[in-house]
């Protein structure tokens, strides 16, 4: 054993991190390249290495002996040879079969003949096969390339999908040196190396896959600058219309494309010009629930897109991710601060999108000045004891509810905004209910699922300009808004143990302030109750980006 390494690699594919170990910070740097964090209490954190988590590594150029040899030179002990096995024979496989395109169409190939021909006899790509190649390979229906790279994931063989995109109609896109609002305006480093990654020289290694960046880090810039290193009409894909009108105002102001080619495809307006932006609300609109056709899929098909933008991919509803299977000929750029999704289909995104292209570490960005300073408490309050009885006999699923609207909550809100009388906060929780009450109680504005867009943008403007303190916002709040100011969050409820929430929520309050002045994440969370288990599986994602907690009680808070 060697006690001046940070952690043990055990045989179930963990990793054990000791956290206040000297060498911990380079440990943690190098390991979410190729592990997924599991735990993170405060001595110890478990990392565990996932099939997936090494084909993402592989992508971007992990290689098998930068692992193994991380593993081998970090490790308090020698790692079990089944994990030294297991990496290598993972990452061999990521690339052991390909799609090209040869002058016949669509092939799969191998230099493992054994393999190709084992997949064949064993029929699973028999309803896609339209012959075979001199060589062995296989001769593919155009059309199946993503239900292909779907099937053979599930199998354990990754493809690397080199077989090229469609051009699209070119479309002159170019970015200012000076925004239209008069600022200067220029792509920062990372975000030129992410828009580099992807668009890989313009050849088929690149063109499709996953950009993960914190909000307010400017993943809508490297869009940008994708478009432009790609010069061709663009159809973008994001969660809501107040999301359409800022990604509108964002191309208009840093780019030299006229007001009258971006188009606004929403509930509202029916526009599809050069540059088009929908939402996946839309998209997924039937006129019969579960019956009729998608209204609005020819989108897809209504101009020769050359990129397909997925903002916030990590939401990518299932029907989408279907069209997605049908779109592997054009271009491909998932946008996200995390690629955590709740209904465990991260397959799917790495099949039907792509790999994980970029990801810049949090704190990285942070020591950088790009986001702000970020002190994250977590607030225990306590459960009224006249409620005890009711909330034991419940179920699970009811105890969480009723300790997440603990009406103890309220007074611990107001004690916080005391706190932060001259900040801008935003108040977001899971259940209208408890937030029309809170929001009446602090005589604050209030942002719901069926506020009408032109409200919405009312208020978040207000916000922007510092006309309205404190604005508090249901899960709607959670996704693709822009509101620079916001220096200080209180979550009062959320999604059960939702990473991907707490990282979206954190994210809204992430853009850098004038003077440097930190963000501050408040969470409150009922003491002795089921809301505690979810609130430490929440934590789990932010800190793998470095950052901690603190938990307190409402009297300790400083």
């Amino acid at each position: 054993m060697t006690a001046d390494r940070p952690f043990w690699v055990q045989s179930d594919r963990t990793i054990l991190l000791e956290v206040g170990h000297a060498l911990a910070g380079e440990a943690q740097a190098f390991l979410p390249q190729f592990a997924e964090l599991e735990k993170s209490p405060e001595r110890f954190h478990t990392y565990r290495i996932t099939p997936l988590s090494l084909w993402n590594a592989a992508a971007v150029g992990v290689t098998a002996d930068q692992v193994v040899g991380f593993l081998q030179r970090m490790g308090r002990e020698a790692p079990p040879s089944n994990v030294l096995h297991d990496v290598r024979d993972f990452l061999r496989r990521y690339g052991l079969l390909r799609l090209v395109r040869r002058a016949s169409g669509l092939v799969l190939e191998t230099s493992d003949a054994k393999l190709l021909a084992e997949l064949d006899q064993a029929g699973v790509l028999a309803k896609w096969t339209r012959g075979r190649e001199p060589d062995g390979a296989l001769l593919l229906d155009d059309l199946a390339r993503g239900e292909v790279k779907q099937t053979l994931l599930k199998l354990g063989y990754p493809v690397d999908d080199v077989a090229g995109y469609t051009r699209g109609a070119p479309y002159d896109f170019r970015l200012r040196e000076t925004a239209l609002c008069g600022k200067p305006f220029t792509v920062r480093a990372y975000q030129k190396l992410a828009a580099d990654l992807f668009h890989a020289g313009g050849s088929e290694k690149g063109g499709s896959g996953v950009i993960v960046l914190p909000c307010g880090a400017g993943k809508t810039v490297v869009s940008m600058a994708v478009m432009e290193r790609l010069q061709c009409e663009t159809l973008i894909l994001t969660t809501n219309t107040v999301a359409v009108r800022q990604w509108k105002a964002e191309l208009i102001d840093k780019s030299h494309v006229p007001a009258e080619d971006v188009g606004e495809y929403t509930g509202d307006r029916k526009e599809i010009k050069p540059i088009t932006v929908s939402t996946y609300q839309i998209l997924t609109h039937r006129k019969e629930k579960g019956i009729t056709p998608f209204t609005h899929f020819g989108l897809f098909a209504a101009k020769d897109w050359g990129l397909i933008v997925y903002d916030e991919v990590h939401l990518l509803p299932a029907p989408v991710f279907r069209a997605s299977a049908d779109l592997q000929a054009r271009r491909r750029l998932g946008l996200t601060a995390t690629l955590v999704r709740e209904d465990h289909h991260e397959e799917d995104v790495f099949s039907l999108i792509g790999p994980k292209r970029f990801d810049m570490p949090w704190k990285e960005l942070e020591q950088q000045g790009w986001i702000a300073e970020a002190h994250c408490v977590e607030v225990r309050v306590p459960f009224p004891q006249e409620q005890r009885l009711a909330y034991l006999s419940s179920p699970s699923r009811e105890q969480f509810r009723m300790a997440s609207e603990n009406p103890d909550k309220l007074p611990a809100l107001q004690q916080i905004l005391a706190r932060h009388r001259n900040d801008h906060v935003l108040v977001i929780g899971q259940y209208l209910d408890q937030i029309e009450k809170m929001a009446k109680a602090i005589d604050a504005p209030l942002i719901v699922g069926k506020t009408p867009t032109v409200e919405r943008e009312r208020l978040y403007a207000e916000f922007k300009q510092g006309k309205i303190p404190i604005l508090v916002v249901s899960k709607v709040g959670n996704f693709a808004i822009d509101l620079p100011d916001a220096n200080v969050a209180v979550q009062v409820s959320g999604t059960f143990g939702s990473r991907q929430e707490e990282a979206q929520r954190l994210g809204r309050i992430l853009r850098p302030k004038a003077g440097g002045v930190p963000a501050n994440f408040y969470s409150l969370v009922s003491k002795d109750t089921k809301e505690e288990e979810c609130a430490e599986r929440r934590q789990r994602y932010l800190t793998e980006r470095g950052y901690t907690y603190k938990i307190t009680s409402l009297a300790e808070l400083p």
